[in-house]
């Protein structure tokens, strides 16, 4: 399950307000943000994004996997909340690949493509407060490593022992 994050950026072609992104305008954001309605916010790249509270909470509910896609703030904010997550920290296999990929997407006027470089090199500091490192070399190769992490924390022991009800769970 998937969170959809709230931004302030205007929406790049084909993306869909609710789907991709909860477009807002600044004063309707800080005003929701006043209000609480976020379980993390961070200003990026010159705009806002957010988590919705509850949406999270929602998803939460289900007991199932849930994907929360944010910034290095995002992260330490969330872990501060001491939520039961686990942190996976996403990259490039190299900044010029990072280049690339931003100039081949198009969607970035150069000072806001300066700013997104200059910001990835910063976040990329905070990698070690991560609990995983996955590299986006090949997409299918990183797409097997998230689910090998998924699969992973499925099976810690603290987590299924929450799930067995009885030693005799284990047993029958």
């Amino acid at each position: 399950m998937y969170t959809v994050s709230v931004t302030t950026r205007p929406p790049r072609k084909d993306e869909v307000d609710g789907l991709d992104y909860h477009f807002l305008d600044e004063e309707i954001f800080h005003a929701q943000r006043k209000a609480g309605a976020f379980a993390e916010w961070a200003e990026v790249h010159g705009n806002y994004y957010a988590t919705p509270r509850a949406d999270l909470k929602r998803l939460i509910a289900t007991g199932k996997d849930v994907l929360v896609e944010v910034d290095v703030q995002g992260m330490r904010q969330l872990r501060d909340a001491a939520l039961d997550m686990v942190s996976v920290f996403v990259v490039p296999p190299s900044y010029k690949a990072l280049e690339s990929r931003l100039d081949t997407r198009d969607a970035n006027t150069p000072e806001d493509r300066a700013v997104r470089l200059q910001n990835a090199r910063e976040e990329l500091a905070a990698r070690f407060e991560y609990d995983y490192l996955v590299v986006n070399q090949v997409l299918e190769d990183a797409v097997a490593d998230f689910e090998a992490i998924v699969r992973a924390e499925r099976c810690r022991s603290s987590r299924m022992n929450k799930e067995l009800e009885t030693d005799e769970d284990l047993i029958s």
